[in-house]
């Protein structure tokens, strides 16, 4: 076994690898992750994706990759095949990965959200000082109805229930900054700010927002099962959610969130009500999401609406000085 620099390989050579964990994807969390897998592939091919690989045999049996963004490092995949000594080889990977990152002068914070698939990394990120957050993924079954087909939601200002005086629209590329601004306030002093700092700013949160709906990172953009509420005549939001197709079928919400002063008065519930009546009018058969645990509010509110979880993984944030 050996580890070398990801940019001596071919996309040829890791086709393999990654055919596999495609199918993990795809297996455990009803993802088809086959458009990641042709960005990375196109990376590697470029020479351009910084990282590491296990070979064994020959041939590689794991691979891990990070991302620099100014002066924060995020690591951004790690796999390993389960034909392998996985607990091993997936140690080894992040080690060798987080001692990169470390060595990188200037750096402030490393964020590191692995879904791990039969290893735990859990160990080597508290070896490294990373303060760590337990995130769930969840699953929601979409029943399938006899007969008519499910109503659409209807956009239009709401008359009555959570949200009533506000209006329920369609996303629009309108609402792009608005939104941002809106997931900045939401986040603030929030745990998910802490996980993730481009919900710290503005800026930072327009990013985020453009990543989750131009980029197939997560999935292919669904503006006809997204929605915000706003006022009338005000140039605010209130409230957003966002979905996106993850797989033939399958739903997944990529945002949901309500302004400070909205919080608590059920908008959560009426955002995702509307996004879930939309994905069953268009034949979805499931839904998934992820949530950070000690989000306890949303926690319930999901297993309210069917939600189970499928799994849980940790996003563990580094930083070179505590706050």
């Amino acid at each position: 076994m050996q580890i070398v620099d990801l940019r001596q390989l071919t996309s040829r050579q890791l086709d393999p690898l990654l055919a596999e964990e495609a199918e993990q994807w795809s297996h455990d969390l009803r993802w088809d992750y086959r458009a990641s897998i042709e960005l990375i592939k196109k990376f590697v091919d470029a020479r351009s994706l910084t990282g590491s690989a296990v070979i064994e045999d020959g041939r590689p049996v794991g691979y891990a990759f990070y991302v620099l963004e100014e002066y924060k490092g995020l690591v951004g995949g790690l796999f390993v095949s389960p034909r392998s000594a996985q607990q091993e080889f997936s140690q080894r990977l992040l080690r060798d990965t987080l001692t990169t990152l470390g060595g990188i002068p200037k750096l402030e914070r490393v964020e590191a959200q692995l879904i791990p698939f039969g290893y735990s990394l859990e160990p080597v990120l508290s070896e490294y000082g990373f303060r760590l957050y337990t995130r769930q993924f969840m699953l929601a079954a979409l029943p399938v109805t006899n007969g008519a087909q499910p109503l659409d939601v209807l956009p239009g200002l709401l008359r009555e229930g959570p949200g009533e005086g506000l209006i329920l629209d369609r996303w629009d590329h309108r609402y792009f900054e608005p939104c941002a601004r809106l997931i900045q306030l939401a986040y603030a002093n929030h745990v998910d700010g802490e996980i993730n700092d481009q919900y710290r700013s503005e800026s930072g949160a327009l990013r985020f927002l453009k990543n989750i709906i131009i980029l197939p990172g997560c999935g292919q953009f669904q503006p006809e099962a997204s929605f915000v509420l706003r006022p009338p005549h005000a140039n605010y939001l209130a409230g957003v959610v966002l979905n996106s197709c993850v797989s033939p079928g399958v739903g997944h919400t990529t945002q949901i969130c309500a302004m400070p002063g909205y919080q608590g008065r059920g908008l959560g519930r009426r955002l995702m009500d509307a996004s879930l009546q939309a994905l069953k009018a268009r034949r979805y058969s499931a839904v998934t999401l992820t949530v950070t645990s000690t989000n306890e509010n949303a926690v319930r509110l999901y297993e309210k609406l069917g939600f189970t979880t499928i799994k849980k993984f940790a996003a563990g944030v580094w930083t070179a000085y505590r706050v």
